[in-house]
């Protein structure tokens, strides 16, 4: 009886979010957008390898887009915090999608050079790394604070569709019309996302204290952002601190998965790609389930998340143990319904404790900080492969998966006395 009583409160729940044509328009662009993002991944690496025939080079790419965010992350938080979030979105999107059809333009005019286009990639990326918390910043206007788990959710979902619609049909448009063509329609799908803000009616409230944009203003409210994370509210380190070392794990994985499929399973790139959609599969019934379910107290989410890890190391465990491609499908689709637990519970809990006037510049430090991880996982994970074999590096991010939960579940009696 309990148990339908939740089904109904859930499906109650999923029908009023889905009622807010805020969260509808909102959703709407982000899943277009996310499956261009995800064409443009492989057509822009696949672009700049068909020029330049180094892999080198092709790696550059994905250097010029993770420096914008570590380095310039936290200073685009507090401009964020002093401007419409709409209407920041609106031009992120739309300047994105002008650059980015820049791009196969020059090329066609000739004028395309590797600089130019490492220069339109990195400026590309500046843009880029806003998007997200505007986005964030503006959730909490959108819905109340009871569905904050549920539209971090829907926001993951937009992000796993993405991933697995964008990089299969940018294979067949790379095939049909050409990598750099692939681009134009990535551009298309943020104006199409640009276009989706503008039925928003939030109404957001101007920031308070002084709008002067001067050095001495920025450094102080970036000052107060670092402070509100770091020191004034340990409830934020403590969530940092979990979800830095389930990212670590997490990322180490993905980039390991097509090591493991290469040189422990000798898997050919058809069975690699099952794998990678199994892992994508099992976040989005993660996502689909948080964003039918109630809304859970911090420290309950605190302990679904140990759950979450403590399973994910087991089935990474798991994969050193067998090569059954069946099973190894179900351990690697394992693996992502335990990933996308961290995500939505960490982000509604920032929202829900952070004054909406600090929101971006918050969610631009805690950003860093977890993409620091990232880094840690994506660097080390390598380095253990390539000197002591996938199967250490497994068992490595297992251990990793296996701290996380051990941290998460020793940090809940202590989420306890601070909310007392």
């Amino acid at each position: 009886m309990a148990t339908r009583q939740a089904f109904f409160v859930a499906s109650a729940d999923w029908k009023r979010l889905l009622k807010n044509r805020d969260v509808v328009w909102l959703v709407i662009g982000q899943a277009i957008s996310q499956i261009g993002d995800g064409l443009s991944k492989l057509a822009l690496l696949w672009f700049v390898y068909d020029l330049t025939r180094s892999a080198l080079e092709m790696t550059m790419v994905g250097i010029l887009q993770t420096i914008p965010p570590l380095v310039f992350g936290p200073f685009v938080g507090v401009l964020l915090d002093r401007v419409a979030k709409r209407s920041a979105m609106i031009v992120i999107d739309t300047v994105r999608a002008g650059l980015l059809a820049l791009i196969p333009t020059m090329y066609w005019m000739g004028l395309l050079t590797l600089p130019l286009l490492y220069v339109l990639v990195f400026v590309t990326a500046l843009f880029s790394m806003a998007f997200g918390p505007a986005m964030k910043a503006m959730e909490p206007q959108l819905v109340p604070s009871d569905q904050l788990t549920q539209i971090n959710a829907l926001d993951q979902g937009t992000m796993t569709i993405g991933q697995l619609l964008g990089p299969a049909i940018s294979g067949v448009l790379i095939a049909i019309i050409g990598a750099q063509n692939v681009l134009y329609v990535n551009a298309g799908t943020f104006l199409v996302s640009a276009l989706c803000k503008i039925p928003l009616t939030v109404k957001e409230k101007g920031p308070s204290g002084p709008r002067s944009g001067s050095a001495a203003v920025a450094l102080r409210d970036l000052r107060e952002g670092i402070q509100f994370v770091f020191v004034e509210h340990r409830l934020m380190l403590l969530l940092m601190a979990v979800a830095s070392l389930a990212t670590l794990g997490s990322t180490a994985f993905i980039y390991l998965l097509p090591v493991l499929a290469k040189d422990y399973l000798h898997a050919d790139s058809v069975e690699l790609g099952w794998l990678w959609a199994s892992l994508g599969l099992g976040l989005l019934v993660t996502t689909l389930w948080m964003a039918a379910v109630s809304q859970r107290e911090l420290c309950q989410r605190l302990g679904l998340i140990a759950g979450a890890s403590a399973l994910g190391s087991l089935a990474i465990f798991g994969l050193t143990m067998t090569t059954s491609f069946p099973i190894l499908v179900l351990l690697i689709a394992a693996v992502g319904v335990s990933s996308g637990v961290v995500n939505p519970f960490v982000s509604a809990s920032i929202q829900e404790r952070t004054p909406k006037h600090m929101l971006a510049r918050v969610f631009s430090v805690f950003n860093t900080g977890v993409l620091v991880a990232a880094m840690v996982g994506m660097t080390g994970s390598g380095w253990i492969a390539d000197r002591m074999g996938p199967s250490v590096s497994l068992l490595a991010t297992a251990g990793v998966s296996v701290a996380a939960a051990v941290l998460t579940a020793v940090l809940i009696p202590w989420c306890h006395r601070l909310r007392a």
